[in-house]
């Protein structure tokens, strides 16, 4: 990929592009449907958290009124915005995962190589991964549903946006670390280093405030954390408010990530032409 668009890539058509995207899309989809574990274990894992984590704790760690909730709330009411934050944070980095298979011997491999701009095919992927965690957030919300972790109907609609945003950074920051690793067992055991960091010192789980009273310096790292602007993104969204702080660095993080991704995966001038990415034997 160029930030110079090549001859070729000025030739083809529109139709070309969507044809292109609704492919990888539909790809995805069907990789998605036929791996009935990693749906289930992309349920399993918030659904745990939710049905024993915050169970145990929902008389003890009770939330006091804050934004955006208008009265007290049980702890797997609070939790619930950060187990959806969790659910795309694993499905970008398994997205991701495959994408480095799929570079090397797959059918990204083939499409590094076609006419079509590699930020469009970056972009694309990137598409289809938010498409599939969208479905495992509603359906990990209508599973919620039944165990008191209701938002307003309008909030299921509401939360989409952010779901969109959320999916684009996670996603994005996933495709940077993938142009890292060219084997998929190095970059499978540095997903455990990122995603449980990334967790844990988030307001995922406990508010900041509490946080701010407990350890100062945890809640500097709370702060720094993207993750945390995520979860309170889904969490105002869900109640249909808007947060522009946490929009703004959510967005802001998304674009660099997503050219911190579209130079790695440069053969002229990113770690793949470097590392012996598909175009390096050219």
């Amino acid at each position: 990929m160029s930030f110079v668009p090549n001859r070729a890539a000025s030739r083809l058509p529109l139709s070309g592009y969507l044809i292109c995207m609704a492919g990888i899309c539909w790809r995805e989809s069907l990789r998605f449907v036929n791996q009935r574990g990693r749906f289930l274990s992309a349920l399993v894992r918030p659904l745990v958290w939710l049905f024993i984590f915050a169970a145990g704790f929902r008389s003890v760690l009770g939330v006091s009124i804050i934004p955006p909730y208008e009265t007290y709330i049980l702890y797997q009411v609070y939790v619930a915005p950060g187990l959806i934050a969790m659910i795309q944070l694993f499905n970008g980095l398994q997205s991701s995962l495959s994408m480095v298979y799929d570079r090397e011997v797959g059918a990204m491999r083939i499409l590094l190589v076609s006419p079509y701009p590699r930020w469009f095919l970056l972009l694309s992927k990137l598409v289809a991964g938010i498409c599939v965690s969208l479905l495992q957030v509603y359906a990990f919300l209508a599973i919620a549903w039944f165990w008191e972790v209701e938002a307003p109907p309008i909030g299921y609609l509401t939360v989409l946006p952010a779901l969109l945003l959320s999916g684009l950074m996670l996603g994005s920051m996933g495709l940077l670390m993938s142009s890292l690793f060219r084997q998929l067992e190095n970059f499978a055991s540095v997903m455990n280093f990122v995603i449980f960091p990334m967790f844990f010192t988030s307001s995922a789980l406990y508010p900041l405030w509490k946080v701010q009273e407990s350890s100062l310096p945890l809640w500097y790292v709370c702060q720094f954390n993207p993750f945390t602007y995520a979860v309170e993104l889904i969490r105002f969204a869900l109640y249909g408010q808007f947060e522009p702080f946490s929009a703004l660095v959510v967005a802001g993080c998304s674009i660099v990530f997503l050219i911190g991704a579209i130079i790695a995966y440069d053969p002229s001038a990113g770690l793949m032409g470097r590392r012996g990415g598909p175009d390096a034997a050219k």
